[in-house]
């Protein structure tokens, strides 16, 4: 194939809304595939770059969460061919290197680099304009009709899945999902506290409810994702906004010699330092703490490990995208979404267009929706 022209949603500066383009994409190099995109999630992520919280030096193609087609494939492909169905992911596994040997795919070496370089593995990106290069983000660059991506970046997903569903396991469901289920290691009978509902919260919550979760307490300040929360799992919701979060959570749990105990596992779904706190302080002794949100890189912290560490025997954990393993978790998913257990169809609250994606932007930083998804016609 040929060079092909593709339009494309481009992050040109902090602070810009993003300009609709048609740019170049380059054929497909050794170990890349060419996907005609079907469907993007809209994700927190996207507008992390846009609002200079994650610094990304522009032009960059946004988008991170996607699924399609694959047109071509680079000399070397042997596990997909023209005409799969497959999700893109932003943590490409390669499945060789030290992490993806000893457990930790998620920190894959081999694609480390990418998450900062707006780049492919070989250090450039396939998309240009006017000859001169428009990086991808992380390595995929989604929010475009067609992009080239790796290979180790692909998982090959059913034909009758729905695209614009199977998008959404790219991030939101990888992430929240195996927060609760990989990184917190909830267990039947557990007693969770997320805080923070938007798409990647509510999929903490689901995570929570399919490992068993007895009783899972939504925290949120916009009542309208509280109550989407019930649908997704949620057995209790505090809103933040009317008194203090941490005696609501704590008070509904068990009671102990000191009064309510806390949680079992506190996940905290924002990035916002305050609300990392909080969760430490709702998390029970002896219980885990999760921290799945992406805070900004120069906001610290001050809290007590001789209490929190020494006296609390709390374990505090990160949860870099969901600790998944993208060919395992992804097909897991697939499985529980078709026994109805895994909800995708309620994840979407609109379906838009390319040109729509300044106004998705605006609605995530009113907190109005849990996820819009674009979709490409033909």
């Amino acid at each position: 194939m040929s060079a092909t022209a593709t339009r494309a949603a481009v992050f040109t500066g902090v602070g810009q809304p993003l300009e609709i383009q048609e740019l170049v994409l380059d054929d497909p190099k050794p170990g890349e595939v060419k996907v005609k995109i079907a469907a993007s999630g809209v994700c927190h992520s996207d507008l992390s770059i846009q609002n200079g919280t994650l610094p990304l030096a522009p032009p960059i193609v946004l988008g991170h969460e996607g699924a399609g087609v694959v047109v071509d494939v680079g000399e070397g492909v042997t596990a997909f061919k023209p005409g799969d169905h497959v999700v893109t992911t932003w943590v490409g596994q390669c499945g060789t290197c030290y992490t993806c040997t000893h457990g930790e795919p998620f920190l894959c070496e081999a694609t480390s680099l990418v998450q900062a370089t707006n780049a492919l593995l070989d250090g450039t990106p396939r998309f240009s304009l006017d000859g001169k290069p428009v990086g991808q983000m992380s390595a995929c660059g989604t929010f475009t009709e067609y992009t080239v991506v790796p290979a180790i970046a692909c998982v090959k997903v059913p034909d009758d899945i729905p695209l614009d569903r199977a998008a959404l396991l790219g991030c939101g469901v990888l992430t929240g999902c195996g927060a609760a289920i990989n990184t917190g290691g909830v267990q039947p009978g557990d007693t969770v506290a997320v805080i923070g509902c938007g798409g990647v919260g509510l999929n903490v919550i689901q995570g929570a409810r399919i490992a068993g979760a007895a009783h899972i307490i939504a925290v949120d300040m916009v009542a309208s994702k509280l109550e989407l929360a019930k649908t997704f799992g949620a057995t209790h919701t505090v809103n933040a906004g009317d008194g203090d979060p941490v005696e609501a959570v704590k008070a509904l749990t068990s009671i102990g010699p000191m009064g309510p105990r806390g949680v079992d596992i506190a996940f905290e779904v924002v990035g916002a330092t305050a609300l990392l706190q909080q969760a430490l302080s709702m998390a029970r002794r002896g219980g885990r703490v999760v921290f799945v949100g992406v805070p900004r890189m120069d906001d610290m912290m001050t809290w007590s490990p001789f209490m929190e560490l020494f006296a609390f025997d709390k374990k505090v954990s990160g949860s870099f995208y969901g600790h998944s393993n993208i060919h395992r978790d992804i097909n897991r998913y697939v499985d529980l979404y078709r026994e109805g257990k895994l909800l995708l169809d309620e994840l979407v609250s609109r379906t838009i267009s390319l040109d729509d994606v300044n106004g998705a932007f605006d609605a995530l930083e009113k907190g109005e929706v849990a996820r819009s998804v674009i979709s490409y016609d033909g």
